[in-house]
């Protein structure tokens, strides 16, 4: 690879794995889609007194608004998927941590998201339609607290 001005090559996004802490194995991990690693502040408008050309706006707190999205070929034999539906046949919740960490071509971690106290939102399978020949997807959605990074 050639070298861009100033020397610095970003990564490419294609390359990263996630891991669930405490369920499931290296095959049923491997996912082709990482979405919802997003934070923010909460803002709150103030208006100036005798100022009328704008607002103020102050950040109050910080929120991880969405919800972790991965997309995968589906498995028909997933732990991860048993971890779902556990928790919605038995309504009962047990956050883990989901650990996504882009890789360099050496297999080498980059950056790492520990994504804190998730749980299971939504699951969702992609359409069986007999006109097309794509893959059966698996859309797993997970709320979360909060992430790190490394």
């Amino acid at each position: 690879m050639g070298t861009s001005p100033g020397g610095y090559i970003p990564p490419v996004g294609f390359h990263f794995k996630v891991e669930f802490v405490g369920i499931g194995n290296n095959n049923d991990s491997r996912f082709q889609t990482v979405t919802g690693l997003t934070v923010e502040y909460d803002t709150e408008t103030y208006r100036e007194g005798g100022e009328n050309r704008f607002e103020h706006k102050i950040p109050k707190n910080v929120k991880f608004p969405e919800a972790l999205t991965l997309k995968r070929g589906m498995l028909t034999d997933s732990a991860i998927i048993k971890w779902f539906m556990q928790t919605f046949k038995a309504r009962t919740i047990k956050p883990i941590t989901v650990i996504v960490t882009l890789l360099n071509e050496k297999h080498q971690p980059l950056k790492t998201w520990n994504v804190v106290n998730a749980w299971p939102r939504k699951w969702s399978v992609s359409e069986f339609n007999a006109q097309e020949n794509n893959l059966a997807v698996d859309t797993i959605e997970l709320n979360y607290a909060y992430f790190t990074t490394l």
